[in-house]
């Protein structure tokens, strides 16, 4: 059976660069990072390597770079950190953020009684700019705001300059979830003005389990998880050295080859757009993802025309032909949750559609994506007898 992989928005792919470094520190690197013998200055030295390269890459101090064990960790470390330690008595978000956010900003509510206010999204998922200000204008309560930088699901980019100095001129903290940008755009973060990120290596052919948060320096972020000293005092825990010199190696390889790489992924979801319009009646793309200007060139949230009753079986089918992809429907079955996303942006009729998003890497090829084109034509008439 023929085996496609189109779920790079959840994970991507380890480069085998990547693999043989990590392979090489496991087999040779045994000390603890925070040992003061020779084996441990030896790990110590690779994460600091590392931590300079990412700094170096988005233009920031080291000391800004805090290695976690990916976006969610460092996404509750900011916001959580903000609310308990640094006085936010009200955060500015969307009902669309991942749920890394929804819920710690959810916990922070019950916990803190932190209050919640949700900008306004237009049609197509995109955050309200003009709501914005004038949310940041109407309160004095000192407020973080905490929108991504590229949606998940549906892929919307968020003008992150234009929100970034929306919260300077307004005196608000801005924390911005990255995990599906860095890595795929060029960042310049002492340029753009963010003070907290959260990057997953795994997102850009690196390894699960290590990513990091960004902290502009004088924020005064205190850590989420207690014990030593690493990570200057942010961060307790043994470092993942293997882990961490394995992302380093993946984002420099991903800045390094970007510009071919992104023309190449760019033209696949281009070409799979265009094959789904010339073979699917009444194909629908949420979201902004069918605009190359103003989405993800990683993803497509698609909605195809079938009828509620048999949506049901289409990931189930896809999976049976070897396509890995993901459920971006709203309606619900049995314990399967619908989005959260797409329940916020379409209607009625489209959310009792299936959705499905497909999110494309250097390794797909137009050859594989003409056989998921040709499996769901396939369903899609067979449905209609």
């Amino acid at each position: 059976m023929k085996q496609v992989y189109l779920d790079n928005a959840a994970t991507t792919q380890l480069r085998p660069e990547v693999v043989s470094r990590m392979v090489e520190v496991l087999s040779t690197v045994h000390g603890n990072p925070s040992s003061t013998h020779s084996y441990g200055r030896s790990a110590k030295s690779l994460i600091e390597t590392a931590r300079k390269n990412i700094a170096k890459q988005l233009n920031v101090t080291a000391a800004e770079i805090i290695f976690t064990s990916g976006g969610t960790e460092a996404d509750n470390l900011a916001i959580h950190s903000c609310v308990r330690d640094l006085g936010i008595q009200r955060i500015i978000t969307t009902g669309i953020e991942h749920h890394a956010v929804v819920y710690i900003v959810d916990y922070c509510k019950e916990k803190y009684g932190t209050e919640v206010v949700h900008v306004n999204l237009k049609e197509c998922g995109t955050p309200d700019y003009f709501h914005l200000e004038k949310l940041l204008k109407e309160s004095d309560k000192k407020t973080l705001v905490s929108l991504m930088h590229i949606n998940n699901e549906i892929g919307n980019r968020l003008d992150i300059d234009r929100v970034g100095k929306l919260c300077r001129e307004n005196n608000a903290l801005f924390h911005s979830d990255c995990v599906q940008s860095i890595g795929h755009y060029e960042m310049d973060l002492t340029a753009t003005p963010v003070d907290f990120t959260a990057v997953s290596a795994h997102k850009f052919h690196g390894p699960k389990g290590v990513g990091f948060a960004f902290i502009r320096k004088g924020t005064g972020l205190k850590p989420l998880i207690l014990g030593g000293s690493q990570e200057r005092g942010i961060r307790a825990g043994t470092e993942s050295v293997h882990n961490i010199v394995g992302m380093d190696l993946a984002m420099q390889m991903a800045y390094e080859h970007l510009e071919k790489d992104r023309a190449y992924i760019k033209e696949l979801k281009e070409y799979f757009k265009s094959s789904l319009e010339a073979k699917v009646d009444g194909v629908k793309f949420n979201g902004k993802c069918g605009d190359s200007d103003n989405s993800t060139y990683t993803l497509l949230n698609v909605c195809l025309p079938c009828p509620a009753e048999k949506a049901a079986m289409l990931l189930f089918t896809m999976d049976l032909k070897g396509i890995a992809c993901s459920k971006g429907s709203a309606c619900q079955s049995g314990s399967q949750k619908g989005s959260h996303v797409l329940s916020q942006i379409l209607n009625d009729e489209d959310l009792n559609k299936p959705s499905l998003r497909f999110s494309f890497s250097i390794y797909n090829t137009k050859e594989e994506l003409d056989y998921v084109v040709d499996v769901l034509k396939e369903y899609l008439e067979s449905i209609k007898n």
